[in-house]
């Protein structure tokens, strides 16, 4: 058959092309050139279908066996579309692509042999080396470190069964069900696409519309309206593993297990308005953070949780495990804290460690096993593809910050970057040549087996009924939030679809999402964005149905405070290690004051820093002070509390700068501590602070004599009842 002449195209549907207007010059002349019409596509009024023309019928599913069984293989659908999306970008990654990362070992408080095999969770003695990576989701590689994201927590086990990849984020659920979706949410949540804009940011159009019509991420999107979308510190921060995995021990019995990281400093985050004005002063604050306390030997420390449970409890929930958009309260399931991981070593190479680093849900070890959480088993597939297309071949696990520190031998040979030095005949097995070797390990001397899991139903794309219930958890976390809390998330919402143009997706938001969770929130969100409250939830708030019977919500709708950043159980020690204090001085300062309150910080594991107009050094009262950082440089948002030290000279001149006097305002309208020599205890009011007699993070007095209780208040974070903000010119 002859080829068509290749300037001849067809239109979409197959028709011929219309003919040219009978003056072509003029209406050349009266519209733009438009040069890649030809390859422009219009996705308005055509038939969903593959990258090969075939009609899709459902675009939500994967092709599972049974309900709530294994996805399958033979899903071509979906293993086109995480493919194409896998391979979106070079060299970036999609998501997660602004990242930091930490050397740094983990170690076992005593052997789990009882339930799983897993070599690393044997010895209390052995230390496991890890490698540790932050990000955030949206951003591009050099967006900033704190917009309102979720945040990536990847930890790679390098065990002597071989590497061990814990892919988690700092919040437990995910915004959805299964993994044909990832494509969808990533390209709602990434800047929109005609006009890259905005830059990680979720406050668009795009993604609220995806999320008011994919009810499932109603859970997600409340802790991404939370404080914990806003974490002060990677060394504040929890983690976890998002799914439900399992522990195998040596006798192939499995139990349930749920990861989470616990911060030894307790979980913290920034204010909004503070995370806000950090992009623009310190777009790398997360990450220097960390780099300087691993600098000043400050190791970020963790402790490794897991929640173990058994079928039978697994089936008593009125939520499914297998749902990665539900978590397990802790009141139902409790966390046993297993092990401590220390991160105490930067990387030497951003690059060759922390870009090149790959991290895929499917490297698990022996003792430990996958469900079939439906977000999970895409993730399997995904993950690897990805490291394909980003690292250039399938030979990624030999750049050394992805190799095992255990031997590896196997048949696999050449591909792009290849490192190993193959010898031998053979590149096969069975084979006589080389006797056989590499040779297969008997599981029972430690060689990995897939836990014999049983499998019925019939293949079919579905969504589990016990996956329907999207609300009951949404409910649950803001039942447990502190009336601060619901304040903030109330105030996110409201800034979020401030930002959304279209009104209809507002109102979706709002009558869909939000009235199903709670009716206070909705009501409060829509006088926020000029909508009407919404009359009643639209969905009922119906109780959660499980195998086809209507059962009564167990801690559904309850309470789980331990959820609350303020809650004691979070990990609020008091401890203030690595904190940041900045200690404004001039010209006169007290420099006993100075450095009686330097040394009080040290001892308590924090940093005082002299801020002042200019580098160099004062003439303090009583000797000379070393200026650390410019007031123009270091803002007080970057700080966690501030002190002014006594000198009356020194108050004058700080009184008479309007920079100095914003300073103290913005430090104290973002609750932080305060405390000020008698001499300067003058610029509390200058900087527009009524001071409320209740208010213990404000200090006065001697440095001596305020030291202890100023520590005290840092230790707790934020003043969190302070009151009289709104006069506050910051």
């Amino acid at each position: 058959m002859a080829k068509a002449p290749a300037n001849r195209k067809k239109s979409p549907s197959g028709a011929k092309a219309p003919k040219k207007p009978a003056s072509a010059g003029a209406a050349a002349s009266s519209a733009k050139i438009d040069a890649l019409a030809p390859f422009r596509a219009a996705p308005h009024g055509t038939t969903l279908t593959t990258n090969q023309g075939v009609p899709i019928a459902d675009n939500d599913n994967s092709l599972r066996a049974g309900d709530r069984g294994a996805t399958l293989l033979e899903d071509f659908i979906m293993r086109e579309k995480l493919t194409h999306f896998d391979h979106e970008r070079i060299p970036e990654r999609v998501v997660h692509a602004r990242g930091a990362a930490a050397h740094g070992y983990f170690q076992v408080y005593k052997s789990m042999a009882k339930v799983t095999r897993a070599a690393f969770l044997q010895d209390p003695n052995v230390k496991t080396p890890v490698f540790v990576r932050f990000s955030t989701v949206g951003g591009s590689r050099g967006s900033a470190d704190t917009p309102r994201d979720v945040r990536g927590f990847a930890v790679k086990f390098y065990t002597p069964d071989g590497n061990f990849d814990l892919v988690g984020n700092n919040m437990p659920v995910f915004f959805i069900q299964d993994a044909i979706k990832f494509p969808d949410f990533v390209h709602a949540v990434k800047p929109e696409p005609h006009n890259e804009i905005p830059q990680a940011s979720s406050a668009h159009d795009t993604l609220w519309d995806f999320a008011s019509l994919t009810l499932e991420s109603s859970h997600m999107m409340m802790w991404l309206m939370s404080d914990r979308a806003l974490p002060r510190s990677y060394a504040m921060m929890e983690g976890f593993g998002v799914h439900t995995f399992r522990f195998i021990n040596a006798k192939d019995e499995s139990r349930f297990v749920k990861f989470h990281w616990k911060p030894i400093l307790g979980a913290h985050s920034l204010i909004w308005d503070e995370a806000q004005k950090i992009m623009g002063k310190d777009p790398d604050f997360n990450r220097r953070d960390m780099y300087e306390r691993i600098e000043k030997g400050q190791p970020l420390e963790f402790e490794l949780g897991v929640q173990l449970f058994g079928d039978e409890e697994a089936d008593g929930f009125d939520f499914d495990i297998l749902d990665p958009t539900k978590l397990i309260p802790e009141e139902l399931i409790p966390v046993q804290r297993i092990g401590k991981m220390v991160l105490d070593r930067n990387p030497e190479s951003f690059f060759a460690e922390t870009e090149q680093v790959a991290f895929c849900t499917s490297h698990i070890v022996p003792g430990i096993g996958f469900t079939n959480d439906p977000l999970l088993q895409g993730r399997n597939f995904s993950y690897l593809d990805t490291q394909l297309s980003r690292l250039g071949g399938p030979n990624f696990h030999e750049i050394p910050i992805n190799r095992p520190v255990c031997p590896f031998s196997n048949g696999q040979r050449d591909g792009l970057h290849r490192m190993t030095i193959d010898t031998g005949e053979t590149s096969y097995g069975p084979n006589s040549l080389d006797e056989n070797f590499p040779a297969e390990k008997d599981p029972k001397s430690g060689g990995f087996s897939t836990y014999p899991a049983p499998v019925d139903g019939v293949t079919r794309r579905v969504r589990a009924e016990s996956f329907n219930d999207h609300f009951s958890q949404a409910t649950m976390f803001w039942n447990s939030m502190s009336p601060l809390e619901r304040e903030h998330i109330a105030t996110a919402f409201s800034f979020e679809l401030a930002k959304v143009n279209r009104v209809e997706v507002r109102q979706r938001v709002v009558n869909e999402m939000l009235a199903n969770i709670d009716a206070d929130l909705a009501s409060a969100v829509a006088t926020n964005i000029g909508l009407p409250a919404p009359a009643a939830a639209s969905n009922g708030k119906a109780a959660s149905k499980r195998n086809g019977r209507t059962q009564k919500s167990r801690n559904g709708r309850g309470l789980s405070p331990v959820l609350s950043l303020l809650d004691p159980r979070t990990g609020v020690t008091g401890d203030i290690t690595g904190r940041k204090v900045a200690i404004l001085a001039a010209d006169g300062t007290s420099a006993r004051d100075v450095k009686t309150m330097k040394a009080a910080l040290e001892r308590a594991g924090a940093q005082g820093l002299v801020v002042a107009g200019k580098l160099g050094v004062l003439k303090g009262a009583g000797g000379q002070i070393e200026v650390d950082h410019t007031s123009l440089t270091m803002p007080s948002v970057v700080f966690d509390a501030l002190y002014v030290p006594g000198g009356a000279a020194a108050a004058t001149t700080l009184a008479g700068s309007g920079l100095i006097l914003s300073y103290i305002a913005e430090a104290y309208k973002h609750l932080k501590a305060l405390a000020f020599g008698e001499e300067a205890a003058a610029l509390i009011e200058k900087a527009g602070i009524e001071l409320d007699s209740l208010d213990a993070g404000v200090l006065i007095g001697d440095a001596a004599a305020i030291a202890e209780a100023f520590i005290e208040a840092i230790g707790r974070h934020r003043v969190w009842s302070r009151k009289n903000l709104e006069p506050v010119p910051a």
